[in-house]
């Protein structure tokens, strides 16, 4: 079982386990919001109620410090394994400005790519081909790409993400 931490302002930083949680909580660092009460944590003192959600009661969260790092899964992820030239199944990532004329390694310049149109586009722009883009690459938002741990998420989380959103 995992547990949704949020800060003070109720906006989701990380998935933790719930062992890590009820240590959270039982430290006073932390609160419980959701709980899941068909399956309590029993010890020696008694049980204790399962968190589903905490929210941390001293953490104040540092103004633009959820830029998300452009990696290949995260634009494999981004792109929904399509290729972003003729819509098939992506495999690689292709710069769509090559790093051989400049080309950085951004959310806007990565695009999923199928290895044949990768290996036919080779080290020339979509304008050179005749190709143009599928959607245009842009940087993912929301928190399932600032949170670590949201791409499988529970159902009590449902609102405390689509705040955060």
């Amino acid at each position: 079982m995992r547990t949704l931490v949020l800060n003070a302002g109720y906006e989701p930083l990380a998935v933790v386990s719930f062992k890590r949680a009820l240590v959270l909580v039982m430290n006073e660092k932390a609160t419980v919001i959701e709980r899941i009460d068909e399956d309590p944590v029993w010890s020696v003192c008694g049980s204790h109620d399962r968190p589903a959600v905490i929210v941390l009661t001293r953490y104040v969260r540092m103004p633009g410090t959820r830029r998300v790092p452009a990696t290949r899964r995260g634009v494999l992820r981004r792109d929904g394994y399509r290729c972003a030239y003729c819509g098939k199944g992506g495999t690689t990532i292709d710069h769509v400005l090559p790093r051989s004329r400049g080309g950085a390694d951004t959310w806007e310049n990565l695009v999923a790519c199928c290895l044949r149109c990768n290996n036919v586009k080779g080290d020339r722009t979509p304008q050179e081909m005749g190709w143009e883009l599928r959607w245009i690459p842009q940087q993912p938002r929301g928190p399932q790409w600032t949170v670590r741990g949201t791409e499988r998420s529970e159902p009590a989380w449902e609102p405390y993400l689509s705040l955060a959103a």
